[in-house]
């Protein structure tokens, strides 16, 4: 039960339930669609003159759309609806340590277009390269009109309310105001996220949706750093300050290699992208100078796997040191948290089939119970571009969450 907060609430009104009511066919629709009214009724056992009303309020604000004449056995033919989304567009930005990637998406995460940009660590000159990549996309779509907003995921950690970028030690960025920054260069709502809360919030609003009705999970990003998400019964878990799930910076050993945020053993120093490249290639991923070599190489972990298919030994070794680190990290995930299931994304996944066992065998070795240790562990796909997905689904959940009343 979540406790009422006397001092900071919002109070219901005659016009909350309405409004529950309507996101509930909104999302029904949404996860149904094409659907009838009649189906609809069904689902939410009540009557169709209440259907009737809350779905002409959805459509005369344009939110959903009426589609073709079904066939039906007997009576008249229900017209399907489905949700609008034609000429509605969202702006995705994935700021990582090279490189920086602009897209343009519809409401269901698919890219339209998208370009691809350097990361300059300057923060205004890349506020500034972002703001004309996005004008490029929209003009080449027909503008700004229908676009819902931009969604920007960085890796570090943010401010929710202020949207500050509090810390990023990929970027040596602190107390950065990005999200400012950059709505006062376009002029269009943003909103930014960490990469596991964006990735996890896809995992919820962006299809394919979960059938099981099970919203609680953690969902882990290996990537320039490595970050977790807590999702319980469908709500993210933030902590005081919203700076929750930094289980990337938890030690695995005092005595570790350096981590770029300045402390030693983290966990991100042993499995993120980054320590990964950096190991291969025998370079202290903690030091500038080398971080600034890794960015030169062009030559990422898509490049290690391919190296490691190849039969390289040193890659190998690399990726497999990875693997058990990384099974020892989920491990204490899974005994702190107690999810679920543990979602992991990133494109080290491409390379499953490699380090998979590890994983798995680091998790029953560091695990305390039977059930503990026979938490699934599911892999996003490969290449489906989870941050980009979790960049447009800041914009989508906005749209379709329930509103809160206490």
């Amino acid at each position: 039960m979540r406790k009422i907060n006397t001092r900071q609430f919002n109070r219901a009104t005659r016009s909350t339930p309405r409004e529950i009511n309507r996101k509930i066919v909104l999302n029904l629709v949404r996860e149904h669609q094409p659907v009838s009214r009649a189906d609809l009724a069904r689902q939410m056992q009540v009557g169709r003159g209440m259907i009737t009303q809350l779905v002409d309020e959805l459509i005369g604000h344009g939110i959903i759309a009426e589609g073709p004449i079904a066939n039906a056995p007997r009576g008249r033919k229900p017209r399907l609806l489905h949700v609008e989304t034609r000429d509605r567009y969202c702006v995705a930005v994935d700021v990582r340590f090279s490189r920086t990637h602009v897209a343009l998406t519809d409401m269901d995460g698919r890219q339209l277009s998208m370009e691809t940009l350097e990361t300059v660590r300057d923060p205004g000159l890349l506020v500034a390269q972002i703001a004309a990549s996005v004008q490029r996309l929209l003009d080449a779509h027909g503008g700004v009109g229908q676009c819902e907003g931009i969604g920007v995921v960085v890796p570090g950690m943010i401010h929710r309310r202020t949207g500050l970028i509090l810390n990023s030690p990929q970027l040596g960025w602190r107390d950065v105001p990005l999200r400012e920054a950059l709505a006062n260069a376009t002029g269009l709502r943003v909103l930014i996220e960490n990469a596991p809360i964006a990735c996890a919030l896809a995992q919820m609003w962006l299809p394919p949706f979960a059938r099981d009705g099970v919203d609680s999970f953690a969902y882990v990003t290996v990537g320039d750093g490595v970050g977790v998400c807590v999702v319980d019964h469908g709500e993210v878990f933030r902590g005081h300050g919203d700076t929750a799930g930094e289980f990337g910076h938890l030690p695995l050993s005092l005595d570790g290699p350096r981590c770029m945020c300045g402390l030693r053993g983290c966990l991100e120093a042993y499995t993120s992208n980054v320590a990964t490249l950096a190991r291969y290639f025998e370079l202290d991923a903690s030091v500038p100078s080398s971080r600034e070599a890794l960015r030169g190489y062009d030559f990422g972990i898509e490049d290690l796997i391919a190296r490691v298919r190849a039969g390289d030994v040193r890659a190998t070794a690399a990726l497999t040191e990875t693997g058990r680190y990384l099974g020892i990290g989920l491990a204490g995930i899974i005994t702190a948290l107690s999810p679920a299931r543990v979602v992991v994304s990133g494109e080290i996944t491409a390379a499953w089939d490699v380090i998979g066992g590890l994983v798995a065998a680091g998790v029953r070795e560091r695990t305390i119970t039977s059930a503990a240790a026979s938490t699934p562990i599911v892999v996003a796909p490969p290449g489906d571009a989870s941050r980009l997905r979790g960049a447009t689904a800041l914009l989508v959940a906005r749209r379709f969450a329930a509103p809160k009343v206490a």
